[in-house]
Protein backbone atom coordinates (compact mmCIF):
# COMPACT_ATOMS: atom_id res chain seq x y z
CA UNK A 1 0.00 0.00 0.00
CA UNK A 2 1.75 3.23 -1.07
CA UNK A 3 0.73 6.86 0.68
CA UNK A 4 -1.12 7.58 -2.76
CA UNK A 5 -4.19 4.49 -2.00
CA UNK A 6 -4.12 5.41 1.89
CA UNK A 7 -4.89 9.14 0.56
CA UNK A 8 -7.81 7.73 -1.67
CA UNK A 9 -9.39 5.14 1.41
CA UNK A 10 -8.98 7.84 3.62
CA UNK A 11 -10.96 10.37 1.21
CA UNK A 12 -13.75 7.72 0.54
CA UNK A 13 -14.16 6.78 4.44
CA UNK A 14 -14.33 10.94 5.09
CA UNK A 15 -17.35 11.13 1.78
CA UNK A 16 -15.25 13.83 0.65
CA UNK A 17 -13.21 13.54 -2.60
CA UNK A 18 -10.88 17.17 -2.22
CA UNK A 19 -10.25 16.52 1.81
CA UNK A 20 -6.80 15.87 0.85
CA UNK A 21 -4.96 16.17 -2.13
CA UNK A 22 -3.67 13.06 -3.01
CA UNK A 23 0.38 13.77 -2.26
CA UNK A 24 -0.37 15.41 0.30
CA UNK A 25 -0.29 13.42 4.46
CA UNK A 26 -1.98 14.31 7.48
CA UNK A 27 0.20 14.86 11.10
CA UNK A 28 -1.20 11.58 12.21
CA UNK A 29 -0.77 10.78 15.74
CA UNK A 30 2.31 8.41 16.71
CA UNK A 31 1.80 4.94 17.80
CA UNK A 32 4.66 2.63 19.56
CA UNK A 33 5.01 -0.39 17.19
CA UNK A 34 8.15 -2.79 18.35
CA UNK A 35 9.52 -0.45 20.68
CA UNK A 36 9.56 2.51 17.92
CA UNK A 37 6.81 5.61 17.46
CA UNK A 38 5.84 5.74 14.08
CA UNK A 39 3.01 7.45 12.11
CA UNK A 40 -0.66 5.30 12.57
CA UNK A 41 -0.37 5.36 8.38
CA UNK A 42 3.11 3.38 9.06
CA UNK A 43 1.90 1.17 11.85
CA UNK A 44 -1.24 -0.22 9.40
CA UNK A 45 0.82 -0.38 6.95
CA UNK A 46 3.54 -2.81 8.64
CA UNK A 47 0.80 -4.63 10.34
CA UNK A 48 -0.65 -5.36 6.82
CA UNK A 49 2.24 -6.28 5.38
CA UNK A 50 2.48 -8.76 8.22
CA UNK A 51 -0.33 -10.13 8.02
CA UNK A 52 -0.13 -10.73 4.03
CA UNK A 53 3.49 -12.61 5.16
CA UNK A 54 2.10 -14.55 7.46
CA UNK A 55 -0.64 -15.94 5.06
CA UNK A 56 1.80 -18.23 3.25
CA UNK A 57 -0.82 -18.28 0.52
CA UNK A 58 -4.06 -18.65 2.06
CA UNK A 59 -7.03 -17.12 0.99
CA UNK A 60 -8.18 -13.86 2.38
CA UNK A 61 -11.51 -12.71 2.16
CA UNK A 62 -13.87 -9.95 4.37
CA UNK A 63 -10.40 -8.67 4.98
CA UNK A 64 -12.18 -4.72 4.88
CA UNK A 65 -14.33 -5.77 7.46
CA UNK A 66 -11.64 -7.29 9.39
CA UNK A 67 -9.70 -4.12 9.83
CA UNK A 68 -12.02 -1.93 10.33
CA UNK A 69 -13.10 -3.32 13.42
CA UNK A 70 -9.83 -3.76 14.69
CA UNK A 71 -9.75 0.08 14.21
CA UNK A 72 -13.36 1.47 14.97
CA UNK A 73 -13.60 -0.57 18.34
CA UNK A 74 -10.38 0.97 20.07
CA UNK A 75 -11.29 4.03 17.64
CA UNK A 76 -14.58 4.53 19.57
CA UNK A 77 -13.79 3.63 23.05
CA UNK A 78 -10.96 6.25 23.08
CA UNK A 79 -12.99 8.78 21.92
CA UNK A 80 -15.87 8.33 24.31
CA UNK A 81 -13.38 8.52 26.82
CA UNK A 82 -11.93 11.65 25.75
CA UNK A 83 -15.19 12.97 25.76
CA UNK A 84 -16.08 11.93 29.32
CA UNK A 85 -18.66 9.45 28.28
CA UNK A 86 -20.57 12.27 26.83
CA UNK A 87 -22.01 10.41 22.96
CA UNK A 88 -23.39 13.72 21.79
CA UNK A 89 -19.97 15.00 22.03
CA UNK A 90 -18.04 11.53 21.04
CA UNK A 91 -20.31 11.79 18.10
CA UNK A 92 -19.33 15.15 16.98
CA UNK A 93 -15.76 14.24 17.21
CA UNK A 94 -16.26 11.74 15.28
CA UNK A 95 -18.44 13.09 12.67
CA UNK A 96 -20.92 10.87 13.03
CA UNK A 97 -24.91 10.96 13.73
CA UNK A 98 -25.32 9.99 17.52
CA UNK A 99 -27.63 7.23 16.79
CA UNK A 100 -25.08 6.30 14.27
CA UNK A 101 -22.36 6.06 17.22
CA UNK A 102 -24.78 4.45 19.83
CA UNK A 103 -25.09 1.63 17.23
CA UNK A 104 -21.82 1.14 16.66
CA UNK A 105 -20.91 0.96 20.53
CA UNK A 106 -23.56 -1.73 21.21
CA UNK A 107 -22.22 -3.62 18.31
CA UNK A 108 -18.79 -3.71 19.71
CA UNK A 109 -20.47 -3.81 23.14
CA UNK A 110 -18.93 -1.08 24.56
CA UNK A 111 -22.24 0.54 25.93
Amino acid sequence: MNSRQATTSEQSVNGSQDALDPGTTMDAPTVSADSQEQPLREAVDTAMRRYFEHLDGETVTDLYAMVLAEVESPLLARVLEYADGNQTRAAEILGLNRGTLRKKLKYYELI
